[in-house]
């Protein structure tokens, strides 16, 4: 019940039905999610939705709350215990699909915040898959601290991860506030610790990663999980999947931008290679006014060329008119600067030849669109998985470099002045993220191919396969 996560759940139907034409998905989330995912599934008739009754106000939620975007914190967690409501709505629903078309579903594929799913599985003789949508590093340490909580073992400052190898090690300034706090009975370890146990009970796991490119987090996710576990990534866009190889570029997916794309084009088209910075902290994610200010001062000390989707700060309404005051006077409303209000066209621009550089909260469906396109990444984490993420950018792959960390962060300008020049720069580590950021694109334009050179087709690719594959002999056991 998040945009992050529906995205690539959409992605993922619109690849097995192109994959398997016979394969008919239903999508299952609350009528408000359903109904905004119809304009983006119209044109695949393999695909079909259906809503589960939900009533935020009786969980305490502000009215037609059924998604993350716009909630608090405390009314977060509360999403999170409201959306177990739906599970005797979903046992319903499978049994009256079974009754009308006289067929079994082969798989109920479930995101792995409802691990009550594979209840439901287990009821009716069905296969059950988890689905973590972020990467496979971010979620082996999601898993391993909630459901161990180190931190509570230790007063250290830097301490070890169950399940990992000794000379990993990870700060409390990796996690979020919400995380430091648990002990096992508040309510967010009472929810994650119930749900990601469910999910541990699956037939598999399919995760939004490519083999290539986190093999460590792979290895790690399998060896703590003991299931297998199906790498089918980048499950972004299909529109984008096919602009990586077609170069034809993009042209909106269905939302409405806080620009015209042209126009935002035709900015970039006037901007050098590589000497953009975009600045984007996702879909429901925003920093403090002070953070916001300082942040401003150092991207103007760098007189580097920027596009920054911005929102008003933390303790004002997302929806509100943007104030002058947030950020130093007469910025943005030169030529050097092209300031977005609201949501952003991020594939167009990071497609873009002029970006060089991505100021990111590192949630993974930015990180991969950005690495698919050799964009080095500048990490501010907010928030869940992102602060691993992050770590993992940084330690494991080379091509990232962490400004701040978590939404109390305090910033100051001339840092932010600092990490930009390096990240940007034409030489030294800037070059060198760049270069490393290129492979990886390369990793990630190849995993999907389903020609590949010499006849080698991508990982993931072969990974889809081997898990409708699996399906379909468990299928055969019944």
């Amino acid at each position: 019940m998040a945009q992050g996560h529906m995205i690539p759940f959409t992605s993922l139907a619109k690849r097995i039905t192109e994959s398997n034409p016979s394969m008919k998905i239903t999508i299952v989330n609350t009528p408000l999610n359903i109904q905004s995912l119809k304009t983006t599934l119209s044109s695949f008739p393999n695909i079909s939705l259906s809503a589960l009754p939900f009533d935020a106000a009786r969980h305490g939620l502000p009215p037609n709350s059924e998604n993350t975007d716009t909630l608090t914190p405390v009314h977060t967690v509360r999403l999170f215990h409201a959306s177990q409501s739906l599970q005797p709505h979903f046992h319903a629903l499978i049994a009256k699909l079974i009754a009308t078309v006289r067929k079994t579903p082969i798989c109920i594929i479930s995101d792995v915040f409802f691990g009550w799913a594979v209840e439901i599985a287990e009821c009716f003789g069905i296969a059950h898959v988890g689905f973590s949508t972020g990467g496979a590093y971010g979620t082996a340490v999601y898993f391993s601290i909630w459901m161990n909580l180190p931190h509570r073992r230790t007063d250290a400052e830097e301490f070890g991860i169950d399940g990992f190898p000794e000379e990993i090690k990870i700060c409390r300034s990796h996690l979020h506030p919400n995380l430091l706090a648990a002990d096992g009975s508040d309510d967010w370890s009472v929810f994650f610790q119930k749900q990601i146990s469910l999910t541990l009970k699956s037939d598999g796991l399919i995760c939004n990663s490519i083999e290539e490119v986190e093999p460590l987090g792979l290895q790690l996710l399998r060896q703590n999980t003991g299931v297998p576990v199906w790498p089918v990534g980048p499950l972004l866009p299909l529109q984008w999947l096919e602009s990586l190889f077609s170069g034809s570029g993009l042209r909106g997916d269905g939302k409405k931008s806080g620009i015209e794309i042209e126009k935002c084009m035709e900015w970039l088209d006037s901007k050098a290679e590589d000497s953009v910075l975009y600045i984007s902290f996702g879909s429901q994610n925003t920093i403090s006014a002070p953070q916001m200010m300082e942040l401003a001062k150092g991207v103007e000390f760098t007189k580097t060329p920027f596009v920054w989707v911005i929102r008003p700060p933390m303790g004002f309404d997302l929806g509100e008119k943007f104030r002058p005051e947030w950020v130093p006077e007469g910025f943005g409303e030169n030529k050097n600067g092209l300031l977005i209000h609201g949501w952003g066209p991020q594939l167009e621009i990071l497609q873009h030849r002029s970006v060089g550089g991505f100021l990111s909260h590192c949630g993974w469906n930015s990180v991969l669109e950005s690495l698919s396109q050799g964009v080095p990444i500048i990490g501010w984490p907010l928030r869940a998985e992102q602060s691993y993420n992050a770590k993992m950018l940084v330690e494991e792959m080379g091509v990232c470099v962490e400004m701040a960390r978590g939404a109390g962060s305090r910033i100051d300008a001339g840092e932010v002045e600092k990490v930009i020049k390096v990240v940007m720069g034409r030489e030294g580590k800037g070059q060198e993220m760049r270069r490393r950021a290129g492979e990886i694109g390369e990793k990630i334009r190849r995993s999907v191919r389903d020609d590949g050179e010499d006849g080698q087709r991508g990982s993931s690719v072969v990974a889809l396969e081997a898990f409708l594959g699996f399906l379909m002999s468990k299928r055969e056991l019944h």
